[in-house]
């Protein structure tokens, strides 16, 4: 049986954190991490197992950072507008 962890992004330039709850597997997320992280947003990953202390989302924590709900979706539409950026406008 594979240990459940909860997958956090954190934004460190904003000092805010979600915990994100779309389906996606490890490396899923892993990937969108550095794929924003090498077009220079400042976040930092998680990966916190679910254990008694952390049972619920809502107990999950960080000093110095509050909880941003649709972080995640936000730093995805940020990424998305720095690739646009980068290449152009481009016809899909």
């Amino acid at each position: 049986m594979l240990p459940k962890s909860w997958f956090i992004i954190k934004d460190e330039s904003k000092r805010t954190f979600e915990v994100v709850t779309q389906p996606l597997s490890e490396n899923a997320f892993s990937n969108k991490v550095i794929a924003m992280q090498r077009e220079g947003i400042n976040i930092t990953p998680v990966l916190l197992p679910v254990s008694n202390r952390h049972a619920s989302k809502e107990h999950i924590s960080f000093t110095g950072y509050t909880r941003e709900d649709g972080l995640f979706n936000r730093l995805q539409q940020q990424h998305a507008k720095l690739i646009q950026q980068k290449f152009g406008d481009w016809e899909e």
